[in-house]
């Protein structure tokens, strides 16, 4: 256990975590530690909404960059990189503030996991599948190989289906593609940011609207001039993969555009009914008028009382 308190900022995407832990970070003498497997790659901004420069500039960012754009998103490597930076952070007499809306990688952060051992050459055999076939066959087999799991993951989500493929076929029984019972390993303060449904959805729209503003398309233009296409993860995340698609000449722009909002809403509604389910987030409306000031309230309450 670390011997000072981690804060945690998570929540759905589009609901203001960064500008909420830039603003904590600033009272608390903080650094952020992002947990954002697609923020890590370097080149992939305007899509991954990383940081701008300003945000940069105000605050000490960690796990941004960290990757180049072929790296295969790995959630145990990540957690290590995450651990040293938090721990380092403590060193230096200053507060971790953990952000982002993964809740597997906020989870493999903060609390202890045990992750199924991982076999490249079963692993490829379904990715090929997955290339050849799509995602909704790779789903088909794997509700005829585990059930249960299978009503629990997505037909759309590739990569959590060839991954549950995979451990069945590694270890022989099936896939718990729940997450498992929490048990905190960095000690930490939890702070959740609740929205309503179609306030998020409006600002997701908005999201993706600036980032075809700022310039998306031409950034996945140049991304696919550098191997984007081939990258194992990078190619397959939400509104990359779209443009690419738009890019192939499979669907116009608008439709491009209405289908990275729509894969973004949709990802927002697992994000929250995922953290909803973690009793130690204490939830805090995303527009409260003093907003930073009573999350470091709570804080220094929990801080306090340790």
């Amino acid at each position: 256990m670390y011997p000072q308190l981690t804060l945690a900022i998570v929540g759905p995407t589009a609901v203001g975590k960064t500008k909420l832990a830039i603003e904590c970070a600033e009272q608390l003498d903080g650094e952020l530690v992002g947990t954002d497997s697609m923020q890590a790659v370097s080149g992939m901004d305007i899509g991954t909404a990383k940081p701008t420069a300003a945000e940069l500039g105000r605050i000490r960012h960690h796990m941004i960059d960290v990757w180049p754009m072929s790296h295969r998103a790995d959630v145990v490597q990540f957690r290590d990189l995450a651990r040293t930076s938090i721990a380092e952070i403590m060193q230096r007499q200053r507060t971790p503030i953990v952000v982002g809306g993964s809740v597997l990688y906020v989870k493999s952060i903060l609390d202890h996991f045990d992750f199924p051992a991982t076999d490249p050459i079963i692993r490829a055999r379904y990715e090929d599948l997955l290339e050849q076939d799509g995602p909704k066959k790779l789903h088909e087999l794997l509700a005829e190989k585990d059930p249960i799991t299978a009503s629990n993951i997505l037909p759309g989500n590739g990569r959590r289906i060839v991954r549950a493929l995979e451990v069945i076929e590694i270890t022989g029984e099936p896939y718990n593609s729940r997450l498992p019972e929490p048990v905190e390993e960095v000690s930490s303060v939890r702070i959740g940011l609740e929205i309503d449904r179609v306030i998020l959805d409006a600002r997701i729209t908005q999201r993706v609207d600036h980032m075809l503003d700022l310039g998306f398309v031409r950034e996945v233009e140049q991304l696919e001039s550098q191997g984007l296409r081939s990258a194992p993860t990078a190619s397959r995340a939400i509104g990359y993969a779209q443009v690419l698609a738009h890019l192939k000449g499979e669907m116009g722009l608008e439709e491009m555009r209405e289908k990275i909002i729509y894969a973004t809403q949709k990802f927002a509604r697992r994000q929250q009914r995922w953290f909803r389910q973690d009793p130690r987030i204490h939830w805090f409306p995303w527009d409260s008028e003093h907003l930073s000031e009573s999350v470091l309230i709570h804080f220094n309450e929990v801080l306090g009382s340790q």
